[in-house]
């Protein structure tokens, strides 16, 4: 039931652009395995080969400190509407922090030049192989939106709140890994 691809190819891009959430898998050889559920407008495909999405600030930063460690990430999409279908992205997971010159010319182009609050990091992978499968055993959901609890929660802590949370919590993972995440944003 698993079809193999090298890249992207038009019917794929298509599956992607029609769902509402992706989730992110990431792991080292003795870590914990973190997988996130993801806002799909967060999500851009650069090419046949590679997609971002902006890492906004959350509870912790264990897909940074995975793919600082050992590089691995899959991204997986399930049709939660609309005919069955599960697709996962595998390759490598490198992430763009805002201190990088290359951040802003992402942002710049893919985000129309705006960095929501909150941002941390944008997340770049680079795949060699997409997997479709069935999704038969996918259950029907029918998408109401988008919360507004994040980005609430951005904005009553500002940027300074912002901060001072990276310092405590999104500097290192769950098991000590450290994430690379610099401090000091302006």
């Amino acid at each position: 039931m698993a079809i193999q691809f090298e890249a992207l190819n038009s019917d794929l891009r298509d599956f992607i652009q029609r769902q509402n959430i992706f989730f992110v898998s990431s792991a080292t050889s003795d870590s914990r395995v973190n997988v996130s559920p993801r806002e799909i407008s967060a999500l851009r495909i650069i090419d046949d080969h590679s997609v971002i999405y902006l890492d906004r600030t959350g509870s912790g930063n264990e897909t940074a400190a995975h793919m600082l460690a050992d590089g691995r990430l899959t991204i997986m999409f399930c049709a939660l509407s609309g005919p069955p279908k599960i697709m996962r992205l595998y390759g490598t997971g490198t992430s763009v922090g805002w201190e990088n010159p290359e951040f802003e010319d992402l942002i710049s182009k893919y985000y129309g030049g705006v960095t929501p609050l909150g941002t941390r990091q944008i997340i770049r992978l680079e795949f060699d192989l997409v997997q479709t499968s069935c999704g038969y055993g996918v259950p029907l959901f029918d998408y109401k939106g988008e919360r507004a609890a994040i980005e609430n929660w951005h904005n009553n802590k500002g940027p300074d709140g912002i901060q001072s949370y990276w310092e405590q919590k999104n500097l290192s993972s769950m098991d000590g890994l450290p994430t690379g995440l610099k401090l000091n944003k302006d």
